[in-house]
């Protein structure tokens, strides 16, 4: 008898150090991919890029939440830069979320999850056109100079501090005490008077 409740406190021990080792209270990650307009913001951006990192806590192994920080760059199509007769032209966007997070398998080699929440987006607008900057240089015989290098110059920009969403779902696969992991969101942006769509699909570390 005694010997079968040592062993029983052996294995409970064990096991809640597996869980313990398995489900870290604090988690990290960081990421990079593409990002593809949506709805009516398909009409005027082209898809660019985006990178993210982020912190979370786990109040459990199947619920957590993050902290995530993520930068959007997107170009603006060629129509509607004829049309505004500009050659060129970009969209910024900046995200700052408190997203929880919903394991579906969360001991598991590969885990699903879900993710949605919200918070501040910075949108930073500008139209621009290739220009010429004059920069000093150096040479070991002819000594400094100045010469032209391809710059560009912003010819208008816009900037503006909004609320917005997020939901999306992701697989996480074990590998280097740590998850790498595919993920796609979908962020609606509240804009005045309209709204901007898009989806940023994210690869990563987790750990």
């Amino acid at each position: 008898m005694k010997l079968f409740i040592v062993s029983s406190g052996v294995c409970l021990f064990a096991a809640a150090l597996v869980n313990a080792q398995e489900t870290p209270k604090f988690t990290f990650n960081i990421g990079a991919g593409f990002t593809r307009p949506t709805g009516g913001t398909y009409d005027h951006l082209d898809t660019g890029w985006n990178i993210q990192a982020g912190a979370g806590y786990n109040f459990s192994s199947h619920v957590g939440a993050n902290v995530d920080v993520a930068y959007n760059d997107l170009g603006i199509t060629s129509a509607d830069l004829s049309r505004i007769g500009v050659p060129g032209g970009s969209v910024h966007i900046f995200s700052a979320t408190l997203d929880p997070i919903v394991h579906l398998n969360p001991h598991g080699h590969i885990d699903f999850y879900l993710t949605g929440g919200g918070g501040l987006f910075h949108w930073y607008q500008e139209f621009t056109r290739p220009a010429v900057a004059i920069a000093p240089g150096f040479d070991p015989f002819f000594g400094f100079y100045s010469a032209a290098v391809p710059a560009t110059q912003v010819l208008s920009s816009y900037s503006v501090n909004r609320p917005g969403i997020d939901v999306g779902a992701g697989v996480a696969v074990g590998a280097w005490k740590g998850k790498l992991f595919a993920e796609a969101k979908y962020d609606h942006i509240y804009m005045k008077g309209s709204h901007a769509d898009y989806i940023p699909v994210t690869f990563g570390f987790r750990w």
